[in-house]
């Protein structure tokens, strides 16, 4: 599948590391060289503006998506080659969804995570096909992804479902992962068998 557009979700903190923006900037390189314009939530804040501005210093294409309650609270960032202001949450959400070939999630808090695994519901429900990733900092994801594990053990998710996120420490090695990605054929979404 062609990744013309990757949609990226990351927090509107820089985080405590300087890890997190050094691995923030790579991604934004990493866009650029595969060709991907970069479609994210239209902050200058946190990792979110750190992502923009590497997209743009590098020569790329970037569109900013946000909420109108957030762009009148002066979060909008102001240098981007789009930005395009609606007017809920879940408005933002479909727009980036439907702008983009593929998601890769940055270290970030709830809004983050939630975008991420709506995108991965959405996947598992046979609602799209596109890849999502998540760009693992430091070991920032860890404890999430044990628990994404032990959801599998306790038969909530099915291991093909699981392996629908894909898991690199390094943007370029992700994103030639994501573009080789193919989505899971199965007849069933959920282990219906007891235990």
């Amino acid at each position: 599948m062609a990744m013309n557009r990757i949609c990226v979700f990351a927090g509107a903190s820089p985080g405590a590391r300087p890890a997190y923006g050094e691995a923030t900037r790579a991604l934004g390189t990493a866009l650029v060289e595969c060709g991907a314009s970069l479609v994210y939530g239209g902050g200058w804040v946190g990792l979110m503006g750190v992502l923009a501005d590497a997209v743009l210093a590098a020569g790329g294409e970037v569109v900013g998506v946000i909420q109108s309650h957030l762009a009148t609270r002066e979060v909008a960032h102001a240098g981007l080659t789009e930005l395009r202001v609606v007017e809920s949450m879940h408005e933002r959400k479909m727009t980036m969804s439907e702008l983009s070939d593929g998601v890769v999630a940055l270290p970030g808090w709830l809004g983050t995570l939630e975008e991420l695994f709506e995108m991965l519901t959405w996947g598992q429900l046979g609602l799209h096909a596109k890849p999502c990733g998540l760009l693992q900092v430091d070991a920032y994801f860890d404890p999430l992804l044990e628990f994404l594990d032990w959801m599998v053990a306790e038969r909530f998710v099915r291991p093909e479902h699981l392996a629908m996120l894909a898991v690199e420490t390094g943007p370029e090695r992700l994103l030639e992962r994501m573009d080789a990605y193919e989505a899971p054929v199965t007849e069933k979404w959920l282990d219906r068998t007891t235990s």
